[in-house]
């Protein structure tokens, strides 16, 4: 689990550079959940777990000096922690898909502090940066964008190494031991979380287009196909 544990920690860190360099969308959790699963074997729990919280945060935009909750950094602990739990246990229920997401989505606010953070130590680093431009040195305006981009990585290489494998063990071991109740409670999360986003998605229609209705749309056909 360990090393799984450091390849999905590296590996979402790269995806997070998405958020602030590349920004060609691979960050987005409709992209970064089948990318964890793929790795682990599971991209369809990826893909469902990546849905469900696009939708859930598909409002929330990057706008002006407001820094959203990492939905990124969310996925990528939902995706590995529902999988490897999932490998302990011999399978990966939709309870236990449920559990995984309301475990880690605090994650994305810890991540959001972490990127709060980033982006006021960079203030500091984009005024050098200034300089060095005035001056013509190019290699240290392009040392500067290299220690940002390593302070993203980093930043969020250590809040899922440090958040995925007690998580993976919180589920493996308290998910036998729940209820009956808790997981019909479950399984109906499970049916409401889609629901719940959908209602986000219709409501941003007009800002991006048909793309959250295409995504709630494919999110209930593939709910449906899990279920029946």
């Amino acid at each position: 689990m360990w090393l799984h544990s450091l390849g999905v920690a590296f590996l979402g860190g790269v995806i997070c550079l998405d958020r602030v360099f590349l920004q060609a969308m691979i960050s987005r959790p409709i992209v970064a959940g089948p990318v964890i699963g793929l790795v682990l074997s599971e991209p369809l729990t990826g893909l469902t777990i990546g849905a469900f919280i696009e939708l859930l945060w598909i409002d929330r935009l990057p706008m002006g000096l407001y820094i959203p909750p990492n939905d990124s950094v969310a996925t990528v602990l939902a995706t590995a922690g529902a999988i490897l739990a999932g490998r302990e246990l011999g399978s990966i229920p939709r309870e236990l898909i449920a559990l995984a997401i309301l475990l880690f989505l605090p994650t994305a606010f810890l991540a959001q502090q972490v990127d709060i953070w980033i982006a006021k130590t960079n203030a500091r680093l984009s005024r050098k940066a200034s300089e060095y431009a005035r001056q013509g040195d190019i290699r240290g305006l392009a040392r500067e964008h290299r220690f940002g981009l390593i302070k993203t990585f980093t930043g969020a290489f250590l809040v899922i190494i440090v958040c995925v494998v007690p998580g993976v063990m919180i589920l493996a071991w308290v998910f036998p031991l729940l209820p009956e109740r808790v997981l019909k409670a479950l399984a109906y999360t499970y049916t409401f979380i889609p629901v719940l986003g959908i209602a986000v998605a219709l409501n941003t229609i007009k800002l991006r287009g048909t793309i959250p209705l295409f995504a709630g749309i494919f999110l209930v056909a593939v709910t449906l196909l899990k279920i029946f």
